[in-house]
Parts: structure tokens; C-alpha cells; sequence
């Protein structure tokens, strides 16, 4: 089956951001694709008041949850959504006072809310930048739960950017199955030239399994650089699709016939001695 990858440079305005969205996804030929993946915090990057947005989204009522179960609606295909802050956590209750969880979700090709998954590591980091000092916590609460769902491009881990960076994550991905890891991310473009395409190759490879990106790439009106290199890795760690910076749209093949050869080739899960 084929999938897209829509790269960004969202906006701190939510109302810009879904504007842009809306005319990437226009880009995409629904019709011959299985399933769209958008960046980490694809309707917002940079706004000064996440909790705000997160409190919006409390239900499924919200803005951008309504962006995304009608744009799911009109393509036809499942939509791996990027992140989102969201002011309540999966059981219901509220996050802590003026934070939000980074929430991954999954809508099926008739809008259904399909899965959650809320990003575990906090980028809490200082970076040789313009930016200098990351501190997701000050905002952020980290997810607690692994997340996987079955779609129409096989069992999918979902995860977000820095977990990337968490090898144990995805080996317990892996574990339970995963065939393709959704990684949405906002690299920094400091930290993304040094690692980011050798950590996409290194998840696909340990675990024979696809490693898909869809990134925020650019200058953004919050002052932030991203690296962009949208990227999809298969499971033999070859790069199949990538884009460069600025926004884009791209497409790759994915072949689970391919990678259940592979893994009965080199059967890496039962050969574990640790």
C-alpha cells in the first residue's frame, strides 16, 4: 500500500496552521493512497499559550479535532495526526493546572478516533541554537501508556520525536508486534543534522520494521528552525522517500510482504538473549 507524508512549517496560529494543512492534504491523490502522517504539532508550533489550545480540544467538539475527522472524511484514508496539546488525559481527567499532554491521534477513513498515544519524553535539553533552552516539562505532562493500532499500512507503534531517541521504546513496540513506527517530529536543525536520519535508520534496522517521519521544516514565525528531511525508512534501513525542507508533500510504497521475508530471514525478536 502507499502512504503520504505532509511536512510543515506550522504557524503559533492554530487558524493559520489548519490553513496550510488544508491545502497540503488538498495536494494528496486520496484515492491511491492508504493513509496521510502530519508533523508533530502540526496545528500550532510556538504558541505562547498551549494550555489554552489544549482546553479547546477537551472533547472531540474541538477545532482541530474537527479539522482532522473531516479531512480523514474527505480523503478516504487514515490519518496518523502529528501531535496536538490536549488538556485531559486518556482516561478523562484533567491534566495538571496549565499543562497539556502531546497527543498523538489516529482517525480512521470515517473520522473515528481510533487511537492515542501521548508522548513520553520531554525534550528538556539545551541546544547550540537561536533558541538555546528546551524545556517541554514546563508545559508538557509525559504519556505513561505504549500505544499500537492496527491500520491499512499494518500494526503501527506510535510514538513522537524525541522518544526516537529511547531505543527500549521501540523494541517494546516491536515486541508487541509493531510493522511500522509513526515517529511525527520537530527536529531542531541543530540536533536533526547530527542524528535525526541516523536514529530513523538505526529503529528500522535493530527492529526490521518501517520508520515514517512526517517533520516540521523551516523557519516558523516563533522564531524556531526545524530540519525538515521528512523521511520513510524500510526495514532493511534504506531510505525510500525523504524531502528536504520547506513544506511538502511525499509518498512511499510500504511492502509488509518484504518485511515478514526479512524477519524470517533474520529472526532478531526470538534470537534476543536479553
Amino acid at each position: 500500500m502507499r502512504i503520504a507524508l505532509i511536512q510543515m512549517v506550522s504557524s503559533r496560529s492554530v487558524e493559520l496552521s489548519l490553513d496550510t494543512a488544508a491545502r497540503l492534504l488538498a495536494e494528496v491523490d486520496h484515492g491511491a493512497v492508504a493513509a496521510i502522517f502530519l508533523p508533530e504539532n502540526f496545528a500550532a508550533l510556538g504558541s505562547e499559550d498551549p494550555y489554552q489550545i489544549g482546553i479547546r480540544e477537551r472533547d472531540e467538539s474541538g477545532p482541530i479535532r474537527s479539522f482532522l475527522r473531516d479531512a480523514a472524511r474527505r480523503a478516504g484514508c487514515w490519518i496518523f495526526a502529528g501531535t496536538m496539546p490536549l488538556a485531559n488525559r486518556p482516561d478523562g481527567s484533567p491534566t495538571a493546572p496549565g499543562k497539556v499532554r502531546a497527543a498523538s491521534l489516529v482517525f480512521d477513513q470515517n473520522g473515528n478516533e481510533v487511537s492515542r498515544y501521548d508522548k513520553m519524553h520531554m525534550f528538556d535539553v539545551d541546544v547550540a541554537d537561536n533558541h538555546g533552552v528546551y524545556r517541554e516539562s514546563n508545559i508538557f505532562e509525559h504519556g505513561v501508556d505504549l500505544k499500537l493500532v492496527d491500520g491499512p499500512c499494518g500494526r503501527v507503534g506510535l510514538s513522537v520525536c524525541y522518544d526516537i531517541r529511547f531505543s527500549e521504546l521501540y523494541l517494546s513496540l516491536f515486541k508487541q508486534g509493531a510493522e511500522l513506527f509513526a515517529i511525527p517530529s520537530a527536529f531542531t536543525e541543530t540536533t536533526g543534522q547530527a542524528h535525526f536520519e541516523l536514529l530513523m535508520r538505526a529503529r528500522a534496522v535493530e527492529s526490521f520494521t518501517y520508520s515514517v517521519a512526517a517533520c516540521q521544516g523551516g523557519v516558523h514565525d516563533s522564531g524556531r528552525r526545524t530540519h525538515g528531511h521528512s523521511m520513510v525508512v524500510n526495514p532493511w534501513g534504506d531510505i525510500i522517500a525523504e524531502a528536504g525542507r520547506g513544506e511538502a508533500v511525499i509518498t512511499a510504497n510500504i511492502d509488509l510482504e518484504e518485511l515478514r521475508l526479512i524477519r524470517a530471514k533474520m529472526p532478531v525478536l526470538e534470537q534476543r538473549r536479553i
